[in-house]
């Protein structure tokens, strides 16, 4: 029974989220400004949602900021997803793997 209850209210909000904009916006923007907001609103999200749980998600902090640092070279010189991501990952594990030597 909590379950269902649950479910119901995560699907009520779930559809709220994706509801209101289509309710609360019936004309076509034509502000620039809420416009450019709108387009960054999802970056913005998902760095807020991702660049915390990096630093959560190796053994300790050192690894994880080593790994993120280094993915940001590539990164910024444009390569692609599996680069960054390898990148990342590799320096976390030799940081990882070189703490525990000492």
């Amino acid at each position: 029974m909590r379950f269902a209850i649950l479910l119901l209210v995560m699907a009520g909000v779930t559809y709220l989220v994706r509801m209101v904009p289509f309710v609360a916006f019936r004309k076509k923007i034509s502000s620039p400004f809420v416009k450019s907001f709108l387009y960054y609103v999802p970056y913005a999200v998902l760095g807020a949602m991702t660049v915390p749980a990096v630093f959560y998600s190796t053994g300790s902090t050192l690894s994880a900021a080593v790994g993120f640092a280094c993915c940001l070279i590539p990164a910024y010189f444009g390569r692609s997803l599996i680069t960054v991501a390898l990148t990342a990952g590799g320096a976390a594990f030799l940081t990882e793997l070189i703490a525990s030597k000492l």
